[in-house]
């Protein structure tokens, strides 16, 4: 018999998402016959206690029964329990100081650990994650800044919102302006946005179009990397080699940010790629975004414009060009408004968490529980036996 527990989430602000929802952990139950559920209580959770004991799961405050303990993000290094597996959002792969006091922990505890990041198919696509609901809710969060900044209508963020159906519902009776919108990146957070777009029915236009016509209705046109960047010495372009040594490649962005009116930010940054475009730039005349969603929120990141993350119950900030500081957003018409906010699913945490745990069931329990016949479980296994494994063995300085 194998127990699987679902962990509460201790960060604050409150993340109201969850791994498995009510009926994932039944479902667990009856796919994979051995496989016991227990949840932790929790009071910030987007289904109450009552919704797990209803469907017949056991509900606690002590889950150290469990083999596999699962939650969202990442866990306090106090409340860590030894000698288990966890599966979470570790954030740590990239190095990030804040999370290396946690890892030495897993390490000290003989924890292994499963990174939801780290889970990818044979070709390097992620398995699982909620990008697509960043991409959806960030593509949202435009629109609303829009209308405050210009004054001219007003919508409820996603988190006021009941679902996604009710955050849709608000555009049924809305004209939107003739505005062009820039959105950039071809991942899983891109096609989020470009998801919101296509229900919106906004016009997707190719760049040469974008570049050169004008609109009485909104359009916008998505850009992938070589759309925006190419090599310095004027060689042909190569993803992977982009990627490898971006030292070598510059931003060609500026015909965009001189039609666009509004920019969404899709992309996957590394350090060492040249920003989009330059402070000194946004100072331009022809400098015309005036609003940024940056829903993947690099600091410092590809925008000098966001000069800090945000939180769902503050998102926004403007950003004054010449004095190259935060002021009160939609107050001056020479500033940029920008919203940075860096947890954007957990505005709409029942439907990100009902996609994610099919996810989980569908595409990673069978290799977790059964047989790992494609590695994948082995490869996203960051830590084991109280050592990194090979794969990761780059973060032993990082925790040295």
């Amino acid at each position: 018999m194998k127990t699987i527990g679902v962990i509460r989430e201790f960060k604050q602000p409150a993340d109201l998402r969850t791994p498995l929802t009510p009926k994932d952990c039944v479902d667990i139950q009856l796919k994979f016959p051995g496989t016991k559920v227990i949840v932790q209580s929790s009071p910030y959770r987007c289904y109450p206690d009552e919704a797990y004991i209803n469907a017949g799961i056991e509900v606690k405050d002590d889950v150290s029964e469990a083999d596999i303990l699962m939650g969202v993000k990442e866990v306090p290094y106090q409340e860590l329990i030894k000698d288990k597996t966890y599966l979470f959002f570790s954030h740590t792969i990239k190095k990030q100081p804040h999370n290396r006091k946690m890892l030495r922990e897993i390490l000290k505890k003989n924890i292994t650990l499963i990174d939801y990041e780290t889970l990818v198919w044979e070709g390097g696509n992620r398995i699982i994650g909620f990008g697509r609901f960043a991409g959806i809710v960030g593509a949202h969060y435009s629109f609303l800044m829009w209308g405050l900044r210009n004054r001219i209508y007003h919508l409820k963020p996603a988190y006021q919102c009941k679902d996604m159906a009710d955050m849709y519902a608000q555009y049924g009776e809305l004209t939107l302006p003739p505005i062009k919108i820039v959105l950039c990146g071809d991942g899983r957070v891109a096609h989020g946005a470009m998801e919101f777009l296509k229900k919106l029915k906004i016009h997707h236009v190719t760049p040469e179009e974008f570049l050169e016509q004008q609109y009485n209705h909104p359009v916008y046109v998505q850009l992938r990397s070589e759309d925006y960047y190419e090599r310095k010495d004027g060689k042909e372009w190569d993803k992977s080699d982009f990627y490898k040594h971006p030292q070598e490649y510059r931003s060609t962005f500026a015909p965009y940010y001189k039609q666009a009116d509004i920019m969404i930010n899709a992309v996957f940054w590394r350090e060492g790629i040249e920003p989009f475009f330059t402070r000194e730039e946004i100072k331009r005349d022809d400098f015309n975004i005036r609003v940024i969603s940056d829903v993947t929120c690099d600091i410092p990141g590809p925008l000098p414009s966001t000069i800090r993350s945000t939180t769902i119950d503050q998102p926004f900030f403007g950003y004054h060009p010449l004095l190259e500081k935060e002021i009160i957003p939609f107050e001056n018409a020479a500033a940029l408004d920008v919203q940075a906010v860096g947890n954007l699913p957990c505005e709409l945490p029942i439907d990100a968490s009902t996609e994610f745990g099919d996810q989980l069931i569908r595409h990673v329990l069978p290799f977790l529980l059964m047989e790992d016949s494609e590695d994948i479980i082995e490869h996203a296994t960051i830590t084991a036996n109280g050592r990194l494994k090979p794969r990761y063995a780059y973060l032993s300085d990082y925790i040295a």
